[in-house]
């Protein structure tokens, strides 16, 4: 009964059946097919086979039962609504098999035209032409070239060396200027290619090229760029990916048909008019590929009004329907005008903010859904700095500012070498003629990418926008030789290692490397730019939905600071108070010394002399700190390094000391000294005599930090300043531990601040396992959490943070293991369900626990999600997270689902 059920499965779906709404079962491009179908626009007709198809044949490796059947009966009602015959030797119907994922991956899958061409109706097309041979045969080699390297694995770059021959046989760059016998030549080239690789004829037979077509694009979705990109861009592993069969219409029919991509807005700066590129006499791949240089789209209004017309009330139409920015691709066949997709744009950062901000003014949106629309990765990339062009830098070169930003770095010419050069710590430019999607790991790792081919709608622009990555593409004053490793402009020759700034924004390019400046939304956060008096779009869009976040937001943000000028940026950047004050930084330098004479003291007497030492110092470090943040809570984690950080190492020490005796120098001071030191020496220091057990173990220790953090705060108060300590004893993984530090700390506490009006808490940080499956217990003893999240990563995986990230993580990501690194993201299930529990039992045990978190967690924009969902009070990061931070905390209480907002 089971298997009858699954044979009953839809798995195919005509236009008119879906919406735009079923993007997880025909995915984008067959759900918004179907969505402007149902709007009455001009859709070649077609039908979408749906995700769950995909599904089932990876899983199984082979069709589900009942596919072929319900393919056959969709392409036969395909067939009679056009009154023509898959491949019908006298009128040929020709179909176009492409993917579609419920996420946009551009490039990543597989697409295969003119499905339905063989020997015979090549003769068949040409006549439908009204004779165009050239069209015919054109349409064939395209057919071989995409069916030979996406079904079967033959290398592209032997079908482009087969092209590139004839146009040099022909005398030409331009593959416009071959004519219907040289195309024919090239399909026998193409042929002999195809039976070279595969060992067979190309097949002849039009259903078994649609059925080997199909089940191509299925295995795409596991092709090694996808599964990359995915990563990359955080999309789900299990979703599968439609499979799109339309009706071919074309643009390689003459001058009279083309093919372009348009844009609603401009989707790298978000202002409104009239952007996208447009190429005549060709198919839809020649523009993404970027293999000939497009017209702008406003050309098209000259050489086709009627068809430019109709475009522009369509655009409009859809920009109002879905309400967003959207991406069309579209066909003209002979004046008339195809919608081949659509779909909501990739944008960069700064269109994102610009383009969210004039939605709402226009009414389609209101400001929660702007909010939803920005996330904090984009606005981290805004923050990055740009070229400061005040010196004489010059540029060599422009082309199209494809993706924003400023990179500078080494030019290399291959993704391999892209990819080495990065993983030594080298910045590099990866310099193409045009990308393809093999070139998604050299994209990857280079800081900035530029083409001399492709406008803004190209494979490079496009994917560099998703990534953030800075791109100028279509710079065709740039002679790029790739095997040769070079590229040369105006007289110049620039080679492999030679060091080159692209700037994605003017689409300019320089030799050597251009100093940086800060971007103009840090400036808007550290107060030197006023948004409400600057003519300036990005800038108060970033106002007017950072305003909106903060009201929306519950989670308080805080930041990690350890010094005043710290404090003094994140306030400025809008911190609400210190989460995590390190005061193990206090004692590096020219206190070094005191802290070693502290921890290897063997009297008494030694170890209160470092004390007395040490008050002071820490006393007014605190007191410039609580005056930054005047009012603000400070939380201030009491020392916590691992020992070997502050003593001298034992192996170098050891050497020093036998070569001091081999020349007969008095070493009794040093021998004591490393006597101490082997003493006190660890195995696994992470796991040693640290934090809460340090303060145990050496008698004032903690004792004296309590008392420098009260003096301050009483200091700050008597001059008229407030300050709010928060007490935070490190490491602990039992109740009582922390009971011992808070019966001492609470003497000196009360002695100290007498009746100032100073109050101080103490809490501890949850970073142990055990503590965290024990906090009913602890919570009775502490006024506040605060989960050290980068500890409990450690502890929880058994990961040592410093030698695992460069060991094994990348092949763990390579495998699927991690989608992303624990110690960047949260791991829900594990680390995140110790947060969970200890929350839940801790507020049990104390209602009016406070609950924060200051691992570096806090600054990530999906984590910051998952603390929202779990009740913490704030979060801390670093001070320039702090703003993503509070965007993120404001779209965690507007985002139902936050996995549409990539």
């Amino acid at each position: 009964m089971a298997a009858q059920d699954k044979a009953d499965d839809k798995y195919v779906y005509d236009f008119s059946e879906g919406n735009k709404d079923l993007k997880d079962l025909l995915g984008g491009k067959g759900a918004n097919l179907a969505e402007m179908t149902n709007l009455g626009l001009p859709v070649p007709p077609g039908f979408t086979i749906t995700t769950e198809a995909c599904k089932a044949y990876l899983a199984t490796g082979r069709e589900p039962d009942g596919l072929a059947g319900q393919i056959e009966a969709h392409l036969e009602s395909l067939e009679r609504g056009m009154g023509r015959r898959l491949g019908d030797p006298q009128d040929p119907l020709l179909v176009s098999v492409r993917s579609g994922a419920k996420f946009s991956m551009p490039g990543m899958m597989e697409t295969v035209l003119n499905v339905g061409l063989n020997d015979r109706s090549v003769v068949g097309l040409s006549k439908q032409a009204g004779g165009n041979d050239r069209f015919a045969w054109d349409s064939y080699r395209r057919l071989i070239q995409m069916f030979g390297k996406t079904v079967c694995e033959v290398p592209g770059e032997e079908f482009e060396h087969a092209l590139e021959d004839a146009k040099r046989a022909k005398g030409t760059k331009n593959d416009l200027d071959l004519d219907a016998d040289d195309l024919r030549g090239l399909v026998d080239a193409y042929k002999k290619i195809f039976a070279k690789h595969t060992g067979r004829e190309f097949p002849q037979e039009p259903r078994e090229q649609l059925d080997l077509a199909i089940r191509a694009v299925f295995e795409s979705w596991n092709a090694e760029r996808a599964i990359l990109y995915r990563r990359q861009e955080r999309i789900p592993a299990d979703l599968g990916t439609a499979v799109n069969v339309v009706a071919m219409v074309f643009g390689n029919l003459g001058p009279d048909s083309g093919t372009g991509v348009a844009f609603t807005r401009d989707p790298g700066s978000g202002a409104q008019g009239i952007y996208g590129d447009y190429l005549a006499n060709a198919q839809g791949e020649d523009v993404v590929a970027g293999i000939r240089n497009t017209v702008p789209l406003q050309e098209l209004e000259q050489l086709d009004k009627k068809s430019y017309d109709e475009l522009l009330g369509i655009m409009a139409r859809l920009e109002e329907h879905y309400k967003d920015l959207c991406d069309i691709e579209f066909t003209i066949e002979r004046g008339k005008l195809w919608m081949l997709q659509t779909r909501v744009g990739k944008r960069t950062a700064a269109a994102a903010f610009v383009i969210a901000g004039q939605l709402v003014d226009e009414g389609l949106i209101d400001l929660d859904e702007a909010l939803h629309r920005v996330n904090g990765a984009q606005l981290a990339q805004l923050m990055f700095p740009r070229f400061q062009l005040d010196h004489d830098f010059q540029p060599v070169a422009k082309g199209i500012g494809a993706s924003p930003g400023a990179a500078s770095g080494k030019v290399v010419f291959t993704s391999a070498r892209a990819v080495e050069l990065a993983a030594e710590g080298e910045s590099v430019i990866l310099v193409r003629r045009e990308t393809n999607p093999d070139d998604l790991n050299g994209m990857i790792a280079a800081k900035g990418i530029l083409t001399s081919r492709g406008g803004k709608t190209s494979h490079a622009a496009v994917v560099a926008r998703g990534m953030g990555k800075t791109c100028v593409s279509g710079a065709d004053e740039l002679e790029v030789d790739v095997p040769g490793k070079k590229f040369t402009v105006g007289g110049q020759t620039v080679g492999e290692g030679d060091v080159v700034s692209i700037d994605g924004t003017t689409g300019k390019v320089y030799l050597g490397e251009v100093p940086v400046m800060p971007s103009e939304v840090v400036q808007y956060f550290e107060g030197s730019l006023d948004p409400e008096h600057i003519d300036n779009a990005l800038v108060r869009a970033v106002h007017r939905i950072m305003t909106h976040a903060d009201g929306k937001r519950r989670l308080a943000v805080r930041t990690n600071a350890d010094t005043g000028a710290d404090a003094a940026r994140a306030r400025r950047f809008g911190a609400e108070g210190i989460g995590l004050c390190r005061t193990e930084h206090m004692f590096l330098g020219d206190r070094r010394e005191l802290v070693e004479r502290l921890i290897l003291a063997r009297t008494d007497d030694e170890r209160e002399a470092s004390l007395a030492a040490l008050l002071p110092l820490q006393r007014e470090d605190f007191i410039e700190i609580f005056r930054e943040m005047d009012g603000l809570p400070v939380t201030v984690r009491l020392i916590d390094p691992p020992l070997h950080e502050f003593l001298p190492p034992l192996e170098q020490l050891a050497v020093n000391v036998a070569v001091a005796q081999e020349r007969g120098e008095d070493v009794a001071k040093e021998e004591a000294l490393l006597a101490a030191v082997r003493r006190m020496h660890e195995e696994n220091p992470m796991l040693g005599l640290r934090g809460v057990r340090l303060g145990l173990v050496i008698p004032g220790l903690f004792a004296m930090q309590v008392r420098a953090i009260a003096e301050a705060a009483v200091a700050v108060a008597g001059s008229g300043g407030s300050a709010c300590p928060e007490i935070m004893v490190p490491l602990v993984g039992a109740v009582q531990e922390l009971e011992t530090v808070r019966a001492e700390a609470e003497k000196i506490i009360a002695e100290v601040v007498g009746d100032s009006g100073v109050e101080v808490l103490i809490g501890t940080m949850i970073e142990v396992p055990r503590a965290a499956l024990t906090a009913g217990q602890i919570a009775e003893a502490a006024q506040f959490f605060s989960f050290g999240t980068n500890d409990l990563t450690q502890m929880g995986w058994g990961f040592s943070r410093d030698d695992v990230e460069g060991a094994f993580f990348w092949r763990y990501l390579e495998l699927g293991i991690f989608g992303i690194s624990p110690f960047e993201s949260i791991d829900r299930d594990g680390v995140g369900r110790l947060v969970r529990i200890a929350a839940e039992e801790g507020r049990a045990a104390r209602p009016g626990l406070k609950l924060g978190v200051c691992g570096e967690h806090g600054g990530d924009p999906d984590s910051v999600h998952f603390f929202h969902e779990v009740g913490l009070d704030y979060v801390s990061c670093s001070p320039f997270r702090v703003p993503v931070a509070r965007l993120e905390a404001g779209r965690a209480v507007v985002d139902t689902d936050g996995s549409d907002s990539r």
